[in-house]
């Protein structure tokens, strides 16, 4: 008999982890009610794919006796437990507060690979859980990146692994997760409108370091200054990737190296995780940025320890493409290069994506929906890769300020006058960078269709 039958469970947010979870707990005859802020005609989709569930729901706002009447209550990653007054009273009363990836794990039998940092975490999800496919492994790929990971259990675990991407609020109720291989991309200011200071940001992130136990591989990017003091807490098996050869760093880190490192001048990246050291070449690599070869290492890693085969990797290393809205290359327009990095929405993903590009000068589209993050840190790139800064949303005097002395800068109305404004200014060999540094939501739904507009914009130039 199921654990969940009878049992009242209260689910907040009708997202898509809310109705996956719905879906999943129904199946196991769990009394389920869906709680949201917004009015039924809002989510006229997720009511549309429950169907004929036997759901209840409440919209429009939440009650105190749904809260305090509740068995088990489930919280979409977007509630913040901590500042909700009713999940407050609910947790003093004794009700266990879970997420739907803790509801996953607990019925998950497959190892689990858990993706998590403040940028890349998509595209090194999708690397790992590629590698698997190239090897004729099967792997599902989820999480935070689109699918929940309760719907690869709803689906009966089709798969030799499960590869999830979590992101710091999924984080925030993690207890009972034991990862197979936990991988950290990077910690970097991000979400602070949510957490306040890096400390509590650091702290959720760090929950995933702390599930670890002792059989569990850890990946950490010792480029990075934060993750490196992470590996003073660590309990797992530990591995390092990095840009720099080990035998630089020197000392007990190149005598005992464990991982993986790049080599520039060979365009290659060592890997010693197997008790032999494995060279993969970059030469069919079609990712361009050094943070991508950094996420290449991480999963190379990760595929390494978990099974897959030198020549799986190698296979898709050869041939991965890449996710939309990261650095995507959009199309050329009279001599111009329009990208697509929509997915930018904190100041190291634009940094990193500057960066990236060898050649200037490159004219920038920023702005949008503040995390409450400073961007005067970003003065010295835009003074060096931008020659024009056009700035939209919200956040567009906020950046003005910080960073208008560096580059030509303009400020807009629109959506549209950014994108016409940008091709207006540019001359033949120039780039038309979108990198945003902020979030979407004071335009768009989300970034996807913030990229979206923008790729439909240029096509229509």
């Amino acid at each position: 008999m199921s654990k969940f039958k009878g049992k009242k469970v209260l689910i907040v947010g009708c997202g898509t982890s809310g109705v996956a979870s719905a879906k999943y707990l129904v199946k196991q005859g769990a009394r389920v009610l869906i709680s949201d802020t917004k009015q039924r005609t809002e989510l006229s989709e997720p009511l549309k794919e429950l169907g004929d569930l036997k759901v209840e729901f409440e919209f429009g706002g939440h009650t105190e006796r749904s809260f305090l009447g509740a068995e088990l209550i489930i919280v979409s990653p977007g509630v913040n437990v901590q500042n909700h007054p009713l999940l407050q009273q609910a947790k003093a009363k004794g009700t266990p507060v879970t997420s739907e990836v803790e509801l996953a794990v607990g019925e998950l039998e497959q190892p689990l690979i858990a993706v998590t940092g403040t940028n890349g975490k998509s595209t090194l999800t999708t690397m790992v859980g590629e590698m698997f496919k190239s090897d004729q492994k099967p792997a599902f790929m989820g999480g935070n990146l689109g699918t929940p990971l309760i719907d690869y259990i709803n689906q009966g675990q089709p798969g030799q692994v499960a590869v999830c991407e979590l992101s710091s609020y999924q984080l925030e109720l993690t207890e009972k997760m034991v990862p197979a291989v936990a991988i950290f991309t990077n910690i970097d200011q991000d979400h602070l409108d949510r957490y306040g200071t890096m400390e509590n940001y650091i702290a959720a992130k760090k929950r995933l370091l702390k599930v670890c136990d002792r059989n569990s591989w850890v990946v950490l990017n010792y480029d990075d200054p934060v993750l490196r003091e992470f590996a003073n807490e660590n309990h797992g098996k530990l591995i390092w990737y990095t840009m720099k050869n080990p035998m630089q760093v020197g000392g007990e880190f190149a005598e005992k190296f464990f991982g993986a490192y790049y080599e520039a001048d060979q365009n290659h990246i060592v890997a010693k995780v197997t008790g032999k050291e494995e060279i993969y070449t970059l030469d069919q690599f079609k990712l361009f940025g050094e943070h991508n070869k950094q996420n290449l290492m991480a999963a190379i890693c990760a595929a390494r320890v978990m099974g897959v085969s030198q020549q799986g990797i190698q296979n898709c290393i050869n041939t991965f493409q890449g996710l939309p809205h990261r650095l995507e290359f959009v199309r050329k327009k009279d001599g111009v290069y329009f990208f697509n990095d929509s997915k930018a929405t904190n100041i190291q993903s634009v940094q990193a994506s500057l960066v990236a590009f060898k050649r200037s000068p490159i004219i920038l589209i920023a702005g949008g929906k503040d995390k409450n993050m400073e961007f005067a840190p970003l003065g010295p790139i835009v003074e060096q890769k931008v020659k024009l800064l056009i700035l939209v949303g919200e956040a567009k005097e906020k950046i003005n300020r910080a960073l208008g002395d560096y580059a030509e800068t303009y400020l807009v109305g629109t959506f549209e006058e950014a994108v016409l404004m940008a091709f207006q200014k540019s001359r033949n060999g120039d780039i038309v960078l979108l990198s945003p540094g902020c979030s979407s939501q004071d335009m768009f739904r989300d970034f996807e269709e913030r990229g979206d507009y923008f790729k439909k914009l240029v096509n229509q130039l």
